[in-house]
């Protein structure tokens, strides 16, 4: 058994196999705090929703975070900040971990593998992301597993890009961060992230208009559509001005760093777009219209969106996951020494 997580900015997500389908399990990165009273933990017990008690406050968290942020007129607090763990929020190694614990559970056995997504060093700002990574394989280790980090835009070729033989160009645009990885034969060629995505779109959106953040964001997730035939004033024109910026920003930094690698031209490729801020109806062709119209000296074939864009950073750490317990347990037979036939007692 192998499992695949990913550690996002906006939710966790976990994959495991189950025969044939895959089996996900999914909890809002985010919390609220609120007042203690005996009956408020007796109603949230009965009611399942997930919280702990710490002196006189409560913190309520994961999905039922954002309902009881809007109920109280609260902004949501967030584990991690740009794609990392947030350096400004006391409590964000505690709620990471209670978080991660409901969202993987327990080992099936003791150093089961499991493979987490970890973003690269944005190229656009000093965040090193060396801290974050080393500090959530150091609780999913006492969780009991064996973890191995693996980048998140190299997760997203994994997860949409066998039938290209793990060949392309993966971005997973994700709500702290911006993730890029192109892969030739499953090689990374070149990786990179920019430090702007979802909340960066929600941020610019709530201060143009007025709005505060967390209701940006509950518009954004509930039908919102790139069509552009959104009256430009309101909440949904501004979240399409910043979304059209946010690719361009993507864009420009590929066609960098791509120059920089000197990456072979004639190479043709294809684009897969993944994360839950590619999800609005519109996103993939909008992306490919901008990409189309940029220098970059390799061909694409084609822009497509993942099959799931919520799921396929953990379904691709799930691959990972899997084939290297699959070679581990190769090694380990071949490495096993037979033992020798007992020979026949002589009657010499």
């Amino acid at each position: 058994m192998a499992k695949g997580l990913d550690v996002g900015t906006m939710n966790l997500l976990s994959a495991k196999q189950d025969g044939e389908d895959t089996l996900f399990v999914q909890q809002r990165n985010s919390f609220v705090e609120i007042d203690y009273s005996d009956m408020a933990e007796q109603m949230l017990s009965r009611s399942d929703v997930l919280h702990i008690r710490k002196d006189d406050r409560v913190y309520v968290v994961g999905d039922d975070a954002l309902t009881f942020a809007n109920v109280f007129n609260r902004e949501t607090r967030r584990p991690m900040h740009h794609g990392i763990l947030s350096s400004s929020e006391r409590s964000a190694i505690p709620m990471i971990k209670l978080i991660t614990e409901q969202v993987v559970g327990e080992p099936a056995k003791p150093g089961e593998k499991l493979y987490f997504s970890s973003p690269a060093d944005p190229i656009d700002s000093e965040l090193s992301t060396l801290y974050h990574e080393k500090t959530v394989q150091s609780f999913l280790g006492d969780l009991g597993y064996s973890p191995e980090p693996i980048n998140e835009a190299m997760a997203v070729i994994y997860s949409e890009l066998a039938d290209n033989d793990f060949t392309g160009l993966g971005i997973s645009f994700g709500a702290g961060m911006t993730n890029v990885c192109l892969a030739y034969y499953a090689v990374p060629v070149m990786t990179f992230s920019v430090a702007r995505g979802g909340d960066w779109i929600d941020e610019q959106a709530a201060q143009a208009t007025g709005t505060p953040v967390d209701k940006v964001t509950s518009i954004k997730e509930e039908g919102f559509e790139l069509d552009f035939r959104t009256d430009i004033g309101g909440v949904e024109g501004a979240l399409a001005i910043y979304y059209e910026n946010l690719l361009d920003y993507v864009i420009e930094h590929i066609s960098r760093e791509v120059n920089d690698e000197d990456v072979e031209e004639g190479l043709e490729v294809p684009v897969v777009v993944t994360g839950g801020t590619s999800s609005p109806r519109g996103f993939d062709v909008l992306f490919e219209d901008h990409l189309e119209k940029a220098s970059i000296p390799f061909s694409i074939s084609h822009v497509e969106r993942a099959r799931e864009p919520l799921y396929s950073v953990a379904s691709g750490a799930l691959v990972a996951a899997r084939s290297d317990e699959e070679q581990m347990g190769e090694y380990e037979s071949v490495g096993e020494e037979e033992e020798p036939e007992a020979e026949a007692p002589s009657n010499d």
